[in-house]
């Protein structure tokens, strides 16, 4: 594995961020078209916005030799109720794990993730979430996430 210096994103990062949530969605097979300039506009915009917000939201990124970012790992907290096991009700997210096509195979995905978990580790949080891609499974699976108990259930409204 390559190592090379991981950094958390800044909201000047937005751009490459949204460049890189593009490149995902289109290795997940999703609608390109839909994708639009304006997409990349309000996306740059979001991810300024919460970049910004250093307690709840944070990126990690593993930059290029040259120009951009090579690999990025995006998440933050949800406030969910107050339990017995979670007394501050927060739970992690992650999202937006992708690595630019020219860096691959390389470990930077897993830099990235691991210093995100880092983070979210610091909050004092004891669950993190996140859905996983087929070719992404092995190394979430890796790093310790699990499928959670009971049955999970979603519905879309829109």
């Amino acid at each position: 594995m390559d190592t090379t210096e991981v950094r958390r994103a800044e909201p000047a990062d937005a751009a490459e961020l949204t460049r890189l949530r593009a490149l995902m969605f289109q290795e997940m097979g999703r609608d390109m078209t839909q994708l639009d300039e304006q997409w990349r506009q309000r996306n740059i915009a979001h991810f300024a916005e919460r970049l910004a917000d250093r307690e709840m939201f944070a990126a990690f990124v593993v930059d290029k030799r040259s120009d951009g970012i090579a690999a990025s790992a995006v998440g933050w907290l949800d406030q969910h109720l107050i339990g017995a096991a979670n007394p501050s009700g927060r739970i992690g997210y992650i999202a937006n794990v992708s690595t630019d096509v020219a860096y691959r195979r390389r470990g930077y995905a897993r830099q990235a993730m691991t210093a995100l978990l880092d983070w979210l580790g610091s909050t004092g949080i004891s669950v993190v979430n996140l859905h996983a891609t087929p070719e992404a499974e092995g190394m979430y699976r890796s790093l310790g996430f699990r499928e959670p108990g009971g049955r999970a259930l979603s519905l879309r409204l829109r």
